[in-house]
């Protein structure tokens, strides 16, 4: 299998290279993924130069390791492809006031910008500048496995309350170490997030990239994480940390059921539902709802991007290339869900007419729940900042271990937060 996939994978660079040999100009694509992806890729450059034989393309692509840092030097060295997969998240790091990529607003029609939310394009615009165009959309939502949770003698929660009080209840009918759910701490962060945006209508980064919430509200926050664990609604960071250092997924606990759900992206749900042990299943459940919430507090946001880089030479053939792979049957055809649920409108119906998109997946099932709950407040680049997440975590465990009170957790948070943003944002 393997060597089949090498075998395609080669045969389509070297069509791409013969194409090469008659085009006008080359354009340099980069991107991340597994091999399925870059399968895919390559059969889409490959049709993208059968259109336009005029246009080359080299693509440069690597697993996720060290990707990161391969881009930085070359944004930093002004080497950047011309194309670039990218992070949303990536934007505060590497174009702060939107003109660390090409401004793509010149070339909305050329882009075919209007096959997206309005919504997906205010988030990957930074400073009045395009800074991206969203691939796909991806939100953490609810995902129970059925057979644990009906050992449990459960209905899955339709708010809070119910989910709070579903721990004791695994805890005595099934033992102590059964949960209802396990989360790490980027997950305990953006579920609870969520919790207060429903309650306060006001959530914690606010859009000029710092903390909004007081010392009380910082408090209840961590209070909040305290008494889920003492519930036994999930194991403490002290305790999942005894489970070792693998993906959560490939955790015994979770392949035999022991945990009884996650909170996930819709995205990467598929890996998770594929290693329970069989006949175990999971399933979407309702997102709970605080009485009278008008906002799901809901972390959604686009899974990756398409940049065109600044110092490109031709930025009116990267955006047909762009344009090319989330819009044109074509190329949206050779994508199909190497990078999930396509965003555009024209490449979802596409996808749907030629069957490759599965509606009764637990992928769009989640996909689709996430456009129908209520949601006004946007999520920043900084709301998963990978080092306020790591300084989140490290207050968790000092509950954790006794070394901090949630008072002094939220406090310390508060301090040491605001530094940090403050860094970020300057």
């Amino acid at each position: 299998m393997k060597k089949n996939l090498i075998t395609t994978v080669t045969t389509l660079a070297l069509a791409v290279a013969s194409a090469n040999a008659f085009a006008d100009v080359e354009l340099r694509m980069s991107w991340w993924g597994g091999n399925e992806r870059h399968q895919a890729t390559n059969a889409a450059l490959e049709r993208f130069q059968e259109k336009y034989p005029d246009i080359s393309v080299k693509g440069e692509y690597t697993g996720w390791d060290g990707h990161l840092s391969r881009l930085t030097t070359q944004i930093a060295g002004n080497t950047e492809p011309d194309v670039m997969q990218t992070n949303w998240n990536w934007m505060p790091i590497f174009s702060k006031d939107g003109s660390g990529f090409y401004d793509m607003t010149s070339l909305s029609k050329e882009l075919g910008v209007s096959n997206f939310p309005e919504a997906s394009i205010e988030m990957s615009t930074n400073a009045g500048k395009l800074n991206g165009l969203p691939v796909s959309m991806t939100s953490r939502v609810f995902y129970f496995n059925k057979d644990s949770w009906e050992k449990a003698g459960l209905s899955y929660p339709k708010n809070w309350d119910e989910l709070m009080n579903a721990g004791p209840v695994f805890k005595e009918k099934l033992g102590e170490k059964y949960y209802p759910l396990v989360i790490e701490a980027r997950d305990v962060f953006a579920m609870n997030r969520s919790y207060m945006i429903q309650k306060y209508n006001k959530d914690i980064i606010g859009t000029d990239g710092m903390l909004q919430f007081d010392q009380q509200e910082m408090t209840e926050f961590f209070q909040l994480y305290a008494d889920q664990v003492k519930n036994h609604v999930f194991p403490s960071t002290k305790e999942f940390a005894s489970y070792g250092r693998s993906n959560l997924y490939e955790m015994r606990p979770w392949i035999e059921g022991e945990f009884g759900g996650v909170y996930m992206w819709d995205s990467a749900i598929a890996k998770y539902s594929d290693n329970l042990k069989p006949p175990m299943q999971l399933e979407l459940a309702d997102y709970p709802m605080v009485d009278g919430a008008t906002d799901a507090g809901l972390l959604s946001r686009p899974s990756m991007m398409f940049s065109i880089g600044r110092n490109t030479e031709h930025p009116e053939e990267a955006a047909k290339l762009v344009n090319f792979l989330l819009n044109d049957p074509d190329g949206v055809k050779a994508l199909g869900l190497s990078r999930s649920i396509p965003l555009s409108k024209s490449g979802l119906n596409t996808l749907t007419e030629t069957g490759q998109l599965d509606k009764n997946s637990l992928q769009y099932r989640g996909y689709q729940q996430a456009l129908d709950v209520p949601k006004k407040i946007v999520a920043t680049p900084y709301t998963d900042n990978a080092q306020v997440m790591e300084m989140f975590s490290e207050e968790m465990q000092h509950i954790d271990y006794g070394k901090a009170t949630p008072e002094e957790a939220a406090k310390s948070f508060l301090r040491k937060g605001n530094r940090l943003l403050k860094k970020l944002t300057r």
